[in-house]
């Protein structure tokens, strides 16, 4: 039941356009709850945890941080780069990025 619950929390924080993914993410790869996942994030990121679900705010910020945003941007990380960086900013493993690198090797 868990994982349905916090895919809806999720996409109410607007996915990847905001910070939705990022959350979610934190609770499933940590086990973590939905406030708990938020404030992991917002300290991350150094922002408060409104800013999470705010568009504008979390755009800028997506394209700063390069870790992937809704519409193409020339130059910018997307798909697994996209994913080695929020491995890398939220302190986390990801799946495709472990195949990723296994099939590199």
């Amino acid at each position: 039941m868990g994982m349905p619950i916090s895919h809806i929390m999720a996409s109410g924080m607007t996915g990847i356009r905001a910070a939705g993914d990022l959350v979610a993410r934190m609770e499933f790869s940590k086990n973590m709850r939905i406030g708990e996942a938020k404030e992991y994030v917002a300290k991350k990121l150094n922002v408060d945890p409104t800013d999470l679900s705010d568009e504008h705010v979390m755009r800028e910020l997506r394209e700063e941080l390069d870790i992937g945003v809704i519409t193409s941007v020339p130059g910018a990380a997307k798909g697994i780069a996209a994913k080695m960086n929020i491995e890398k900013l939220l302190g986390i493993r990801i799946n495709s990025c472990e195949t990723f690198r296994a099939q590199l090797a």
